[in-house]
Parts: structure tokens; sequence; C-alpha cells
């Protein structure tokens, strides 16, 4: 009589941790660095944001309380999450077979048949978490509200940080032009922070990319190093007048959104109790030879100054 090895595993609370974090951090944004990231968020956290006014006064042998301190806060209360998915064991043990022999594109093998099958999951909810931090929609199902769709809807982002995206649209011969609109736009001291990012969806992107390829005019026919368009190698950033202009995937086409690494923030329970990771194998109950899989998470995003924050192609319906 063969033997049948069960695979039913369950992570719950702290020991979840690095699955969900596995699962949810290698969105590029995430991976990339370039927001800020909250990883013990247990049900809300509260971003503070300190005003003052001039805080320098001319010294005398009192002590002289000056000016005034407006202190306002932001909620970031990230979204109960799940992945509920059922699998024929067969399938994925035939591409497991195929890694434990070799014939695979795995650089590191996955420790056992268990870790693979949440690697694989884990690749997929990534790319989701990537769209649902920049246009996610609470009210659709699996997702939770993103930058854009916050500042859609804040009365306090100023007019004149709203820009609209050009007529005719994007193109390699307009994006340096565009991306100037923003930058400029951008408050002084916010622009002049080291942590300053002007983050931009995938084409516009890779029209800078082309521009600075020669199709820019000022550039000449051979670009960057005289390279062409073989000029780019690659990477989540590159340099524009001085600044960060970062690509974020999950942004819609067409966008543009600009403000400090700080401001962004990215808030998940990684060691929550609430957390969960079960692996079922139900052929021990059921006799089939199917594979549950049961994840359980919280993620959501926030901003903490929104006058600091320019956007480009983000039609905000409230002011």
């Amino acid at each position: 009589m063969s033997t049948t090895t069960s695979i039913t595993t369950t992570y719950a609370g702290e020991f979840a941790g690095k699955y969900i974090a596995a699962a949810l951090l290698p969105a590029p944004t995430l991976a990339s660095n370039l927001i800020t990231i909250m990883p013990n968020v247990k049900f809300k956290s509260v971003m503070k944001r300190l005003a003052t006014d001039k805080l320098l006064s001319n010294a005398s042998c009192d002590f002289n309380p000056a000016g005034t301190i407006t202190l306002t806060e932001r909620v970031i209360q990230p979204k109960e999450l799940q992945v509920n998915r059922q699998l024929c064991r067969t399938t994925y043990r035939n591409d497991w077979d195929a890694i434990e022999m070799g014939y695979s594109a795995f650089d590191v093998m996955p420790k056992s048949f268990t870790d693979f099958l949440l690697a694989q999951y884990a690749e997929k909810v990534a790319s989701e978490n990537e769209v649902n931090i920049w246009r996610g929609v609470a009210s659709n199902n699996g997702e939770f509200d993103g930058f854009t769709t916050l500042l859609a809807l804040d009365p306090a982002l100023p007019s004149a940080q709203e820009l609209a995206l050009v007529g005719g649209g994007l193109l390699s011969t307009n994006v340096i032009a565009e991306i100037g609109k923003v930058l400029d736009a951008t408050p002084l001291a916010v622009s002049a922070r080291e942590d300053f990012h002007i983050y931009v969806s995938t084409n516009v992107f890779r029209l800078y990319v082309r521009a600075l390829g020669g199709f820019a005019t000022n550039l000449g026919a051979n670009g960057i190093d005289g390279k062409g368009s073989m000029w780019f190698n690659g990477g989540a950033i590159l340099p524009f007048e001085g600044v960060k202009l970062a690509h974020a995937p999950g942004l819609p086409a067409s966008t543009m959104i600009a403000t400090t690494k700080e401001n962004l923030v990215f808030g998940t329970g990684l060691m929550n109790d609430s957390q969960e990771v079960r692996i079922i194998d139900t052929s021990e109950t059921i006799g089939d030879q199917n594979i549950r899989i049961v994840m359980r998470m919280t993620a959501g995003v926030q901003y903490g100054i929104v006058e600091d924050i320019v956007t480009y192609n983000v039609t905000n319906s409230v002011n």
C-alpha cells in the first residue's frame, strides 16, 4: 500500500507574518522602498500632523512662550482581506517535481511543497496589492482605497496642485515638459526634501526613457551617451532635474503624484493575531485530490499632509 503524505499546515498570528510579508511586500512600490511601511498596525493607527508658525524669536531673560501649534491627525485603518482558493494537487505536484529535478526557472528551490504553493499565490497577491496601493477602491471586493482614490475625494487638496492631462495625451515629445509642470507646481519646501519623489505610471516612465534615448529635441539624435534607446538598463528610479522620478506600476495610465516618501504610508499588521495562513489537504477528510489555500491579512494606505502633494491626471470631484 502506497504512503500518502498530508501537507495540511497552519500558521497564525506572528508565525504567519513571514508568509503575509512575502505576499504583500514584494509589490514593486514596496519592494523598491518608494513609500513608508508601517508593519504592525493592529487595528488602526493615528498619523499625527504638527504645524507651527515661526519658531525663532529675540532672546530674553524670561521664558516667553510664543506662536501657535496646530495638531491634526489622519487615521490609517488597514482593511481585512483574504485569499480562499482550491486547486488540484496533481497539477502543482508536476511543477514541484520539475523543480526538484532542476528543470525550472527557480534559482532557489523552495524548502517544501507547502512553501512552493505559497510562493505561487504570494506572487499573485503582491501584484494585486500594487494596484490597490495606488488605485484600489474599498467598495470593490478585495480592495482598499488607494492613493488616487483618497486624493480624488479630499477637498483640502490645493487646486493649483491638481494638474490636468495635456491635450492629445502624453508623448515622448512632451513628457519632459509635463513632468516639469508637476515639479513646478510642488512647493519648494517639499521638492527640496531628500525623500521627495515624482511617482509615475508605467507609460509615463517608458515615455521618459524613450525621450532620454534621443527622441527629445534637447538631447540630440542619439540621446544619453550616444546610446539611443539602449541607454536604459532597468531600475525603478531615474533622475529628473535633480529629483527622483519613481516608477509606480500600480498608478493608472498617464498619472503622476509628487510628494515625499514619508508622506505616503502603507499599513499592515504582520504581527496581528488575526493573520492566518493555512494549507488544507482535503484528501484526508473527503478523499479527493484538492488542496485549499487560506490567507488572511490586513492592508491599507494613507497620506499625511495633502498640501504637500501634487497630482497629475487625478480628477478631484470635491473641490
